[in-house]
């Protein structure tokens, strides 16, 4: 997955934080701290229930 392009929230500013990058059938994350690091992997479903799940603010 190194050759994904990958991207951060603009509200981070200099800071670290984690990255996404997509791809038709898959969404990764990664930390940005450790871009050589470990890659979470999602489908596109889950993801895509993960967010929702965020917006609903379901995990506060």
């Amino acid at each position: 997955m190194n050759e994904l392009n990958w991207r951060k929230s603009t509200y981070t500013e200099k800071y670290n934080c984690v990255e996404v990058a997509m791809t038709p059938e898959t969404t990764a994350v990664r930390d940005s701290k450790d871009p050589d690091g470990g890659i979470l992997a999602f489908n596109i479903r889950r993801w895509h229930s993960f967010l929702s799940a965020i917006k609903a603010d379901h995990y506060r």
